[in-house]
């Protein structure tokens, strides 16, 4: 899977610390602290109808990451929730956008891992662009990675952190592989997640998920959840092994990017009837409506007469 270029991108402007510029144009230092070492948080956010679904939960995440980081000055949510609203509106976007939310360290007064050297409080970005839900929604094909999800001794997931990777050598085996993602297990050899989303599974009847051992508490994970409880659809966590995913009646995987997508092939495995099945379906049904009614109004139509 390789995601498609939207021509509609090709001059959006992008929010760097109160300042709007074109997506041609650099606005980040070399000296910033995710360049130089990956020291940032981010959140991914989808807007439907001119709100975006789930931006406390968002927030509150990127609070406590960036809190977990020792971050200074963090901005608050009313300061960037209207650089995103900024954003969106000097784009003219309404509808089927994603959002990548990054808070940085900052900017350092000169080369070196040490936080101390970051002086001027962190970098708040902004990237806006037309984006549709990703994934294929005829089913998706994993493999499973050698690269392992490390837990929390190693790297804690529950910091949503920009060093991202272990994920990106896992894509690279999938690439290769030629599957559409990734499936990696954690370190005790239970499933975690893909290399981009969280994992579900129908075994016997019942909606089962992999404990956040190794990978985030996903907002789009707990929203699924949620509606599957409210559903009367039986949901347990729970440590899930792989051939409990190779036999599984369905598999799918979330997240704010791809929403809900079926998955049919694992290493070479057929997964169920080899197409999204009824509860994948479902789901993904009940998530689309819940998102697109439930979200956090930011913008309004744009004025198709241009003013």
């Amino acid at each position: 899977m390789l995601q498609t270029y939207d021509e509609r991108n090709a001059d959006i402007h992008y929010w760097v610390d109160g300042t709007l510029r074109h997506r041609s144009e650099p606005g980040l230092s070399p000296f910033d602290a995710v360049v130089q070492g990956g020291d940032a948080v981010w959140e991914g956010l989808r807007l439907y109808a001119g709100a975006v679904f789930g931006l406390d939960e968002h927030l509150a995440r990127l609070r406590r990451s960036a809190t977990a980081l020792n971050f200074a000055q963090i901005p608050g949510d009313r300061q960037i929730t209207e650089a995103v609203a900024a954003t969106l509106r000097a784009n003219r976007m309404f509808d089927g956008v994603h959002i990548r939310l990054t808070l940085t360290r900052g900017v350092k007064i000169t080369s070196g891992m040490d936080p101390r050297l970051n002086a001027s409080g962190p970098t708040l970005i902004v990237l806006a662009e037309h984006k549709a839900p990703v994934y294929d929604t005829g089913g998706l094909r994993l493999a499973t990675a050698s690269v392992r999800r490390p837990g929390p001794d190693v790297l804690d997931p529950r910091i949503h952190h920009a060093n991202l990777l272990n994920s990106i050598l896992a894509k690279i085996e999938a690439n290769a592989a030629g599957a559409d993602d990734a499936l990696m297990l954690d370190q005790r050899g239970f499933v975690a997640e893909t290399n981009a989303t969280h994992l579900f599974a129908v075994v016997a009847g019942v909606l089962v998920t992999p404990c956040t051992y190794a990978c985030p508490e996903g907002i789009t994970r707990r929203t699924v959840l949620d509606l599957a409880d409210g559903d009367s659809v039986p949901v347990r966590v729970r440590d899930v092994s792989l051939t409990e995913m190779y036999t599984a009646d369905e598999v799918f995987c979330t997240g704010t990017m791809g929403e809900i997508a079926g998955v049919t092939t694992i290493d070479g495995r057929t997964i169920g009837a080899g197409r999204p099945g009824p509860l994948t379906l479902r789901l993904a049904e009940l998530y689309r409506e819940h998102a697109r009614t439930h979200g956090t109004r930011l913008v309004d139509p744009p004025d198709p007469g241009g003013r």
